[in-house]
């Protein structure tokens, strides 16, 4: 009570939307996550924003109301998406110049990916120790999963460096700029929560590569290497980076990814990944965050 009900409400989770809409806030938008249409990722009442045109298509399919739905891009941390052209043209020009390889390896949601994370670093090792490929591993705040990559390494007999704060992520990002890491595999692994999440979106634009599964990271504007998924519902998500040429499709085995990384230093692919990074930005693809804030303030207009 005592609250504009026509301000707007942007909720980034189906459940607040469904509690604005329930108090009776009447500029309600939801952000809708992944690219698989389901009932419980909408909500009824107010306008969700869709980051594709197939879940677009679906949801329509499925009866949510025209007025209910639309495409707005995807959605990225602002910083990503403004440092788009400067990413694009220093991993271009790292690969021109033969350098190593800059792989990020975030661990989603409760670590489920451990053993098939653990077995790829095992089969990146030789590449690791030959310096042409680099490991960027966030191990986030799971203590099994730093405890999981640690084994990888020693038992590969491969040396790392440690980041433990914000302040060390932020300092390691800053010198990536311009330089090289100290040791091929940097393992970053905290007890809070907010710093294990910022890390993949701090060093984004200095990776060459993201590896993870098809979850929301499947949507940022970085070539990535989408690993097997962990729900059937992310493989969707896979498809739309693969259809707009910054992903690769699912890779459900560990040779797979390997030989996709052989491709990444042998092959122009990555070239071509950001290429198409550069053409999607150009047409607004990445920038849903910014069109959910335009959206709603033009409905606040109209009210």
């Amino acid at each position: 009570n005592g609250l504009d009900k026509n301000s707007p409400i942007i909720a980034s989770h189906s459940m607040v939307a469904c509690a604005a809409v329930a108090a009776g806030f009447k500029n309600v938008i939801n952000l809708v996550i992944d690219n698989h249409a389901q009932w419980f990722v909408v909500v009824p009442g107010c306008l969700n924003l869709v980051q594709g045109p197939s879940n677009y298509h679906s949801l329509l399919k499925m009866g949510v109301p025209e007025d209910q739905v639309q495409i707005a891009g995807h959605w990225i941390p602002r910083d990503l998406v403004e440092g788009i052209p400067d990413a694009s043209a220093r991993r271009t020009a790292r690969r021109k110049a033969g350098k190593p390889l800059r792989i990020i390896i975030p661990v989603g949601g409760a670590g489920a990916q451990r053993k098939f994370i653990v077995n790829l670093v095992g089969a990146l090792s030789g590449l690791v120790k030959e310096g042409k490929v680099q490991l960027f591993l966030n191990a986030a705040d799971h203590e099994h999963m730093k405890e999981a990559f640690i084994g990888a390494l020693e038992s590969n007999d491969m040396d790392y460096d440690k980041v433990v704060d914000m302040k060390g992520v932020q300092s390691f990002r800053e010198k990536m700029l311009t330089e090289e890491p100290t040791k091929n595999v940097t393992l970053f692994t905290y007890d809070d929560y907010f710093t294990a999440v910022a890390t993949t979106d701090i060093l984004c634009n200095v990776a060459d590569v993201l590896c993870c599964k098809p979850s929301e990271l499947a949507f940022y504007p970085i070539p990535k290497l989408m690993i097997r998924r962990v729900g059937d519902h992310e493989a969707y998500s896979a498809m739309r980076a693969s259809e707009l040429g910054d992903g690769t499709l699912e890779v459900r085995e560990v040779p797979e990814a390997v030989r996709y990384v052989e491709l990444f230093l042998t092959t122009k692919l990555i070239e071509t990944m950001n290429n198409s990074i550069e053409a999607n930005n150009k047409i607004g693809v990445y920038d849903g965050c910014k069109n959910a804030m335009r959206i709603a303030l033009e409905r606040s207009k109209k009210m």
